[in-house]
């Protein structure tokens, strides 16, 4: 086995699943399992489906064709292209959307393929990233639509905490159901689904406070067992479903201090640094083009993360009660960033633990 590696527990990650799930379900609530941060893995996917979530969802349409031979229905979370709308009728079973001249597009490949297409209607409330934020643009969406021979309109949706890292509250639930109600006076339009959001709304379901909500899209939550918007772990979670492993491929006593003028680093950052005199510095075969260092923690947790570059962790193992040597491995619990980035490298082997 090549090094570094990022290492899956299928076993621990059904067991968050499964938690989440019913932890949901206490509030009527069913799960989309968001399968980007493993790149679709079809293995890794089925752990969320033997832990019992209702739909699949990603946003990267080579994940989706990944998936296409798994047994349930699927979610394209990012807004669909024009260009990918033949793909998203074969491959995605819903889609979420907030633009009409795409979703005609889709209509055309539906009429083509002879399926129909469901979709939600993403609304901004706040976050500012996808979704209408007018509503005259919503409601004549909605019409036009409805004259589409192809497409079923099925939910509405929305996304908080990713670009502007707004919190859902009650206000939010409650502007999701008045948009619910609207459609229903205007269109008589009864929606399956109600999308309240990603892992940053699961909060809500603690707080007795999801109103209208029968579905959220979830990923931190299920592989890592944290809601992001107060960083609480869930009940009967596991934080170490996904952990890597990397090599040393250096050991030298070095000052913890660079010598000279101290100008800009490989990524254009100027970079600061405490003098702690000499350490025991470890490089190991990995970098920031591979993962994220400040998502990653060292299961031996008497050693630090220096710094490093794009190919290169360096590390101080001076106060760790082991005697690190050259081709020795360290291992490092992740959290969500660093799962997505080693996940998405092909520089790092993926090894599944079944």
């Amino acid at each position: 086995m090549s090094y570094p590696k990022i290492i899956v527990d299928l076993k621990k990650l059904q067991k968050n699943v499964e938690s989440v799930v019913k932890h949901c379900e206490t509030e009527g609530i069913f799960v989309t399992g968001v399968t980007k941060v493993f790149c679709g893995y079809p293995e890794i996917a089925q752990a969320y489906i033997d832990g019992g979530v209702k739909y699949l969802g990603d946003s990267r349409m080579e994940n989706l064709k990944k998936m296409k031979d798994l047994d349930i229905e699927k979610y394209m979370l990012r807004l669909p292209m024009i260009s990918e709308a033949k793909d998203i009728v074969e491959y995605a079973d819903i889609s979420l959307n907030s633009e009409l001249a795409t979703i005609k597009a889709i209509n055309n490949a539906a009429i083509e393929a002879g399926k129909t297409h469901k979709i939600i209607f993403m609304m901004d409330l706040g976050d500012l990233r996808e979704g209408f934020f007018s509503e005259e643009e919503f409601l004549n969406t909605v019409e036009e639509t409805l004259k589409l021979s192809n497409i079923k309109i099925v939910g509405i949706g929305t996304n908080m905490a990713c670009y502007g890292g707004i919190v859902p509250e009650i206000e939010h639930v409650e502007k999701l159901g008045y948009f619910k109600d609207l459609l229903k006076e205007k269109f008589d339009l009864d929606l399956e689904i109600i999308s309240g959001g990603n892992s940053a709304t699961i909060h809500l379901v603690e707080k007795k406070s999801t109103g209208v909500i029968n579905n959220l899209r979830l990923g931190e939550t299920l592989t890592i067992g944290q809601e992001p918007s107060y960083e609480k772990r869930m009940p009967n979670s596991y934080d170490d479903v996904f952990t890597v492993e990397v090599e040393i491929i250096e050991v030298k006593e070095k000052p913890s201090y660079p010598i000279g003028k101290i100008g800009k680093d490989a990524f254009g950052n100027i970079p600061t640094f405490e003098d702690k005199g000499v350490r025991k510095r470890m490089i190991c075969a990995m970098g920031k083009q591979d993962i994220d260092f400040g998502t990653m923690f060292p299961l031996d947790d008497k050693i630090q993360i220096f710094g490093g570059s794009s190919d290169h962790i360096i590390l101080d193992g001076t106060d760790s009660e082991t005697d690190y040597k050259v081709g020795d491995k360290v291992k490092f619990k992740l959290e969500y960033v660093a799962v997505l980035r080693a996940m998405t490298s092909e520089y790092v082997t993926k090894e599944i633990i079944k």
